[in-house]
């Protein structure tokens, strides 16, 4: 940046014009759109824009959208981004205006660990949604699902970046608009203007922004009737309504806080007498993300997931909901492995192909000085994970059910489902046949309940293969000679260890947890001693190959007398996991007319915490016909329709 104006040298051009860019952001794009009028007192606005470079349009439309009193309820800007530029690149290039330079800020702190794929970016407490598409434009763009209302027509000229302003490129911005999508540019080329209207643009020519004599404007109108993929998915819901969520755990919290944040009214029940009564009571455990050499979907899901997770944490935290330090913390986790090495994806390594370090923004090898914290052996092989950290999962769960427009009722056993035809609502009805809640739209989030329910329901739910797993976890309060032997991190590997969190009493400021057991098709709770008892010992064996300073300073813990009155007992729950260990998010009906308005939400097995913001947060884009929160093909893994096809598979 030689002169100030951000240059690519990749392809030999500015990113914004000499005079900043605003004048284009403002009236070239956002004014071409007819935006912010076009969105007024709407739920949901979705733009697409060719080209974030520097985020400057972004950062005009959300400001356009702080400042107007009549804006959309949820704004989704879609941008795809070969090449993102490094946070030191972004945070140099903030705009001058200080309105705009306050947002910037705000876009630098989210701006890490952008590999290749969708990376799903949250502000204004999750009403102003960026979603970024890194990859070339092309294939991007077609692999994708969304349906735009907006399009900013952006990027590098077509001498010097063809492949973004060639008919099959217009071809694929075509397949993400719908009858009256407006779209504008600065390009007025004449290839440009043909390949618009063959692919179904009325095209106009308009004055331009100087130094540019004519900008481009066109509307999607069609000679035919548009088609956009639906993937078998009933037919996005025009205006929010009342929903029942059934069920009080994370997965039950995080469908009704997505929910509400786009104007439903939830009523959350539950057959405790408070939220987060079931697994999601857990004292405390891990959101980390998973890694693997070959980048498998499960590392990808959990990388969305812990982006959403984190993202969730922080605005309920500016919203003084929940308490940095107190209730959860972003310190990092660090992954012992036993066995072997757990090998990063090789590419992340690769400093020719690694631009920017963004795979090691969040997993990279463990320092000596990490090994060193846990007591571990130099020659230990452990990776540490920057973003992860720890939760408290009750009080996660009461935070997101604080909002207006959320009701929570306990004490509410749901027995049976059943709809009625004429009103097209669901009710829920207790064990005398009484109704106790009936909605619009119902989502089941029971957990291992809900296979119960369904059957009660008659609805097949053999089909939907939930397995019940107990767990059981070690804790109790520190002592000083404990606290002094513990790391000042969480660590994973073959069971997790959170060493230090507060305790909900004065008696107990500081606890460590240490878990959990699998056992699968057990419900039973609770234990019996001897189920405890063996579960302290298979903790404590755990705890040994982790972290044997840890183990041999908890000795006095897990070698406990065996006397039944003076055994510690362990603190258990049961979950639940579908076939795959993926959790089931998506309508409950076979196709798209079937169970109409009946949702699931469960599976979430030992990644709740993990996985069910980012669930919750699919749910809703799916029900909405939003912009998803990340890859359409790793959704496809977290649908319900999964199920479907593998009974037709197997059959």
């Amino acid at each position: 940046m030689p002169d100030g104006t951000p240059y690519n040298a990749r392809f030999g051009d500015r990113y914004r014009s000499e005079d900043g860019g605003l004048d284009q952001a403002t009236h070239v794009f956002l004014g071409g759109c007819g935006l912010p009028a076009a969105w007024a007192d709407t739920p949901q606005w979705r733009i697409l824009e060719t080209g974030f470079g520097f985020g400057l349009n972004f950062l005009v439309t959300w400001a356009a959208w702080k400042a107007d009193p009549q804006r959309t309820r949820l704004l989704h800007f879609v941008s795809v981004e070969a090449f993102p530029v490094s946070r030191e690149d972004l945070l140099q290039s903030l705009p001058a205006d200080e309105p705009l330079r306050a947002l910037g800020l705000q876009l630098a702190e989210q701006w890490w660990g952008l590999l290749p794929g969708v990376h799903r970016l949250s502000f204004e407490g999750g009403q102003v949604l960026l979603t970024l598409y890194i990859g070339q434009a092309q294939t991007m763009l077609r692999k994708q699902q969304i349906t735009a209302d907006s399009v900013y027509l952006d990027g590098f000229s077509p001498q010097l970046n063809p492949e973004l302003w060639d008919e099959d490129a217009m071809k694929n911005i075509a397949r993400h608009c719908r009858r009256g999508t407006q779209l504008a540019t600065w390009c007025v080329a004449g290839s440009v203007r043909q390949a618009l209207k063959t692919q179904g643009f009325e095209v106009k020519k308009v004055p331009g922004t100087p130094p540019k004599r004519h900008n481009l404007q066109a509307s999607y109108n069609p000679a035919w009737e548009p088609r956009h993929r639906t993937d078998g998915l009933p037919a996005p819901v025009k205006q929010p309504g009342h929903c029942l969520v059934l069920g009080a755990g994370l997965a039950g919290a995080a469908a009704a806080a997505s929910l509400a944040r786009r104007g439903w009214q939830v009523t959350v029940l539950d057959s405790a007498a408070q939220p987060a009564a079931g697994a999601s009571g857990l004292p405390a455990g891990l959101f980390c993300p998973h890694v693997s050499s070959d980048d498998s979907v499960l590392s990808r899901l959990s990388r969305s997931g812990v982006r959403t997770t984190l993202q969730t944490l922080q605005q309920l935290s500016t919203a003084q909901k929940l308490q940095p330090g107190e209730d959860w913390a972003h310190g990092g986790v660090l992954e012992h492995n036993l066995n072997q090495p757990a090998h990063l994806p090789p590419q992340w390594l690769k400093t020719d192909s690694a631009e920017h370090g963004w795979g090691l923004q969040w997993s990279q090898p463990a320092t000596a000085q990490h090994l060193q914290a846990a007591h571990l052996p130099d020659d230990s092989h452990a990776l540490w994970h920057a973003q992860a950290g720890w939760v408290r999962p009750a009080r996660l769960v009461r935070a997101l059910m604080q909002s207006p427009l959320i009701q929570w009722q306990g004490n509410a056993d749901a027995a049976k489902l059943q709809r009625d035809e004429v009103s097209g609502q669901w009710q829920v009805l207790n064990q005398q046949g009484q109704s106790i809640a009936q909605a619009d739209m119902l989502v089941v989030a029971l957990g291992p309940a809900s296979t119960t329910l369904l059957q009660a329901s008659g609805m097949n739910a053999g089909r939907w293969e939930l397995q019940a797993i107990r767990g059981q976890v070690s804790m109790a309060d520190h002592t000083a000679q404990t606290q002094a032997a513990m790391p000042p991190f969480p660590v994973n590997g073959h069971g997790n260890l959170v060493p230090d969190f507060p305790g909900d009493t004065p008696a107990s400021p500081h606890q460590w947890i240490m878990g959990s057991t699998f056992e699968r098709d057990v419900t039973e709770l609770p234990p019996s001693p001897a189920d405890q008892q063996a579960a302290h010992a298979g903790n404590g064996e755990k705890l040994a190959a982790l972290l044997p300073a840890c183990r041999q300073a908890l000795q006095s813990f897990f070698d406990a007398p065996q006397q039944p009155e003076k055994r510690p007992e362990t603190w258990s729950r049961v979950r639940c996991a579908a076939y795959d260990r993926l959790p089931l998010t998506g309508p409950a009906g076979e196709v798209a007319d079937d169970l109409p308005g009946l949702w699931m939400l469960t599976g979430l097995g030992s990644r709740g915490l993990t996985l069910s913001m980012l669930c919750g947060e699919l749910l809703a884009a799916r029900l909405h016909g939003e912009p998803l929160p990340l890859d359409a093909k790793l959704a496809q893994s977290l649908g319900t329709q999964r199920l479907w096809s593998r009974v037709t598979r197997d059959a």
